[in-house]
């Protein structure tokens, strides 16, 4: 069975680029599920309900977030609603949403689990005892995980946690694709960030002369998403009928304009 995942979709133009690359990508790679994280889709920062139909709409099956998820309060009620989209299971247990879910698709149960990473990010618990936690009662044939976490090395630490257990470990967060996309020993494919769907005119999907400004004279400043360039950027991981991986490649490919 064959998954594509897709890494942070920022803003308006990473919606339309996700939409336009889209018909290419199912043609390429031919995928049974796609995962798109949506964290970023809703003028950069958080999603909407709004935005996930765009992104449901381009062809996802279902969505990842992560520390924005919050971020637009009307997304809340749609949060309790949805199957569909997952938020990190390691936030609050009376937080809007779920951590994990699992859809039936090609004959398979499939699990897609949210997770954060507690550097430098905001917890509830730590993504690993979580990570246990949820796999010692979900019910599906294999796993897919998504940790967004800011710190490689955390990111590293949970692919060996992980390993052997789950189909994938994948990272999202920090926006910029890694060079260690691999298999790990026991049967687990990893990457420590998948990159992000968006302009690369930009820094991290937003305007570069805005976060200069930012970071040159340390004052506030109204962040905007960059629109030119757009990238799609993910991984296809091809998973056996033990509910482990036999491949990951990396997908990074201009949006058609």
């Amino acid at each position: 069975m064959r998954i594509l995942f897709i890494g942070d979709v920022v803003g308006g133009p990473g919606r339309r680029g996700l939409h336009a690359a889209m018909p290419g990508l199912r043609e390429r790679y031919a995928p049974d599920m796609t995962i798109v994280n949506g964290e970023n889709s809703a003028g950069g920062m958080g999603i909407t309900e709004k935005t996930a139909k765009a992104i449901f709409d381009a062809g996802a099956d279902a969505i990842t977030t992560g520390n924005h998820v919050y971020r637009h309060r009307e997304v809340y009620d749609f949060l309790n609603r949805s199957d569909r989209v997952v938020r990190p299971a390691n936030y609050p247990y009376a937080n809007p949403g779920r951590g994990y879910t699992v859809l039936e698709v090609a004959g398979k149960r499939v699990g897609a689990i949210n997770l954060s990473g507690a550097i430098g990010l905001d917890v509830a618990r730590s993504p690993f005892h979580e990570a246990d936690n949820i796999l010692e009662k979900i019910e599906c044939d294999f796993a897919i995980v998504d940790f967004h976490a800011e710190v490689t090395s955390e990111k590293v630490a949970m692919g060996w946690h992980l390993d052997g257990r789950v189909a994938a470990v994948l990272g999202t967060h920090t926006h910029v694709p890694t060079a260690d996309a691999r298999v790990l020993p026991q049967g687990t494919a990893f990457i420590s960030d998948v990159g992000m769907t968006g302009s690369r005119t930009s820094v991290l999907g937003v305007k570069p002369e805005l976060i200069l400004e930012r970071l040159i004279t340390q004052m506030p400043v109204k962040f905007e998403t960059a629109e030119e360039d757009v990238w799609v950027m993910g991984v296809v991981v091809d998973v056996n009928e033990r509910g482990l991986a036999d491949s990951i490649e990396q997908v990074m490919v201009p949006a058609p304009s």
